[in-house]
């Protein structure tokens, strides 16, 4: 089957980018490439018959009979994630197994010891394998799909997958799955088993040397953020002589815990959900440290922070690590009223002398989007300045044309 691009969606794939989006296909979009139709005049290839999701479709535009093969998404605003960009002999099963055995092979060599047992072994297009994740908790790993393009393949894979996580100590490999909620027509997920041992329900990891309990049935993403681990170590180092932290959107504890290791006198997690708490009261005992010493919230972050402003409250340390405000592009400007609403808010109980760790997780907001919700007049102060800017760590890679891949930004203002 074949795809005729537009000429903006053919340069973004000779640039690298991973995803064509439906309006990028030439000469009537998704209705076109799916009926294989063509207009009065058109000679371009079209994917041709009724494509259903995981289809290989080659992608070609004009002057370019060949710009590469990806696979077809039926349902998906990303029409094809793009696997190959040159006349490579098949784009099958085996080929993708080299693509994970490439970023498989990658990782070895960071985390060889046993410091660290929690990590993304596969970041879908950041390893050139689009819409396929991975993470490894030790014996365990789960994967996790965007999208249906490749859950026709899974059966396929699997047996590549057993036998290469197989010689690398993962025993149990489980699916994070789409599945109904009782409510309705609202959509929750569950983990599927797909090979080995049953998967536990939870289980305690390595970061660093700290032990971190995960969730692996009702947990986010795949069980936690991997991708802040490198900035958990940052703050444990942060939090060194620190008084009082506060950790808002606290989770599973893994920044409070980080800064109660550190130093920190009495570390505040706040989070909406009281179970995150028990968790993170687990993971503060299982390092030896006492939870009764330090205080968990449950209620909202931005109440909390109204009535900690109006008592007087003041910490030397906040961590504010939101979920996603912007889930879509469309989100934009209403996540960027919500940044600015949080850290004003935040910014009136950080102490002076203090340092403000400040997170987003969305791709829809840039760098440069997320320090404007940090200036002067935001904050209503003029003593902090940018003391440096992280992303997410080397096991979650991006590409150059991938702008969306760079999604993590945590700010540290001192």
């Amino acid at each position: 089957m074949r795809v005729h691009l537009t000429a903006t969606a053919a340069a973004a794939v000779r640039r690298g980018h991973p995803w064509v989006y439906r309006d990028g296909i030439a000469g009537g979009g998704e209705g076109a490439a799916r009926r294989g139709e063509r207009r009065r005049g058109e000679s371009a290839p079209r994917a041709g018959g009724a494509a259903a999701s995981g289809d290989v479709v080659e992608l070609s535009a004009e002057g370019a009979p060949f710009l590469g093969r990806g696979l077809w998404d039926a349902e998906s605003a990303i029409a094809v994630r793009v696997f190959q960009r040159t006349q490579a002999p098949k784009l099958d099963e085996r080929a993708i197994a080299e693509r994970l055995e490439r970023a498989f092979a990658l990782r070895d060599g960071w985390f060889a010891g046993r410091d660290t047992t929690a990590y993304r072994l596969c970041n879908g297009e950041g390893d050139r394998v689009p819409s396929l994740v991975i993470d490894r908790y030790d014996r365990a790993a789960v994967v996790r799909l965007d999208g249906d393009m490749l859950a026709p393949w899974l059966d396929r894979l699997l047996p590549h997958l057993a036998r290469a996580l197989g010689a690398r100590g993962v025993r149990s490999i489980g699916l994070r799955a789409r599945a109904p909620l009782a409510s309705g027509d609202a959509e929750g997920k569950k983990l599927a088993h797909l090979h080995g041992p049953p998967l536990p329900d939870r289980l305690f990891v390595r970061e660093s040397g700290v032990a971190m309990e995960v969730d692996l049935a009702r947990g986010q993403k795949t069980g936690a953020f991997l991708d802040q681990r490198d900035n958990r170590a940052r703050v444990r180092a942060l939090a060194a002589g620190r008084r009082r932290v506060l950790n808002l959107f606290s989770y599973a504890g893994g920044f409070s815990v980080a800064a109660a290791l550190g130093g920190a006198g009495r570390v505040t997690s706040v989070d909406s959900a009281s179970a995150a708490h028990a968790s993170a009261q687990r993971t503060f005992r299982e390092n030896g440290v006492d939870p009764a010493a330090h205080e968990f919230v449950t209620a909202d972050a931005f109440d909390f922070l109204e009535k900690a402003h109006a008592r007087g409250d003041r910490y030397d340390l906040i961590i504010s690590d939101p979920p996603s405000f912007a889930p879509s592009e469309r989100a934009k400007p209403r996540a960027l009223g919500a940044y600015r609403r949080l850290h004003t808010a935040v910014a009136r109980v950080l102490d002076r002398g203090g340092v403000l760790c400040a997170a987003s997780c969305s791709s829809h907001i840039t760098a440069e989007d997320f320090l404007a919700t940090l200036d002067d007049a935001t904050l209503e102060r003029d003593d902090l300045r940018i003391r440096a800017i992280h992303g997410q760590p080397e096991d979650h890679p991006t590409l150059p044309a991938w702008w969306e891949g760079r999604y993590l930004k945590f700010v540290v203002l001192e």
